[in-house]
């Protein structure tokens, strides 16, 4: 006769108290995990665009070479028209059909040449001559970012909305177009002959009373700020850049406290050159600024990313 087998007392499986513990293990590792994926992510998009930044400076120089100067980036064109800093160094890297630099510019907005008889550097059917006296693109049309104004902006206000600009590497889906872009990097030449450099940061007790609109500052504000004021196009908030003029309320503003206002002096807050301690100076003091609006979209705060520094 064939034993009997007996039956094992053991349990086989999980109970509810291990399954329990497993889980709580796991719900552990990943909050300890997703931020530190999320700050690698990060740094991985800020060398990126320090990777772009180091395209464009290498371009702006042979700009430099070959022009005996850098690009203008005042506000405006000889004309009075809107053309920002931004816009003049889309032209400058790309022409502004991205076709190459046109020699002949006088970087105005409508891309025309100056006096009397005016000629469209620029045309929809460029002649064979035409795009033989080009110059560039000083850039790879692939690595360029480059964005019509409405394809950011619901509108471009005095801008004429088909200019380019060269975009960051933050792409957002915006809000008005629905097409997923960068913000524009802005561009500013400094005034070499300048010597002064505002600030006011009430949080840090320094304000050496030299106004934003001084003539005689190193870098001007207004390059860009018509741009900048043009809003956040990826959010339906309303609210202002930092570094706006406007003084607006920022994202997260508190709308009672005046430091969360929107001021010029949070764009000379962040060139200021704090190793320089006999007098106020910025970096690149003899050159020019590259300013991405960083991983949080906005011009004027901590993240900001610039031609300059780590």
């Amino acid at each position: 006769m064939k034993p009997i087998a007996k039956q094992s007392s053991r349990k086989t499986g999980f109970t509810i108290i291990e399954l329990l513990t497993v889980m709580s293990i796991i719900v552990i590792l990943i909050s300890l995990l997703v931020p530190a994926l999320n700050m690698v992510k990060r740094y991985a998009k800020r060398v990126k665009q320090k990777n772009q930044f180091h395209a464009i400076n290498v371009a702006l120089e042979l700009f430099n070479n070959e022009w005996d100067g850098y690009p203008d980036s005042d506000a405006e064109d000889e004309t009075g028209a809107s053309y920002c800093g931004a816009m003049k160094l889309c032209e400058a890297m790309m022409g502004q059909d991205l076709l190459g630099f046109h020699p002949d510019s006088y970087f105005r907005s409508d891309g025309m040449t100056g006096g009397t008889s005016a000629i469209d550097l620029y045309p929809n059917n460029p002649t064979s001559a035409n795009l033989k006296a080009r110059r560039g693109p000083y850039l790879k049309l692939e690595n360029a970012n480059a964005y019509r104004l409405r394809d950011l902006y619901s509108s471009a206000g005095k801008f004429v909305e088909d200019r380019f600009v060269l975009c960051d590497v933050y792409k957002r889906i915006n809000r008005a177009t629905g097409i997923k872009t960068g913000m524009p990097v802005l561009y500013y030449r400094a005034n070499t002959s300048g010597t002064k450099h505002p600030l006011n940061i009430p949080e840090l007790n320094e304000n050496n009373g030299i106004s934003i609109d001084d003539p005689d500052n190193i870098y001007d504000y207004k390059d860009n700020d018509e741009l900048v004021l043009l809003g956040l196009p990826w959010s339906s908030s309303g609210l202002s850049h930092p570094m706006a003029s406007d003084g607006g309320l920022t994202l997260g503003g508190d709308p009672a406290e005046p430091a969360d206002r929107a001021t010029p002096f949070n764009f000379y807050r962040w060139i200021w050159n704090d190793q320089i301690e006999v007098i106020d100076r910025p970096y690149r003091s003899d050159s020019y600024i590259l300013l991405s609006a960083g991983f949080d979209g906005e011009y004027g705060t901590r993240d900001d990313i610039f031609n300059f520094g780590d």
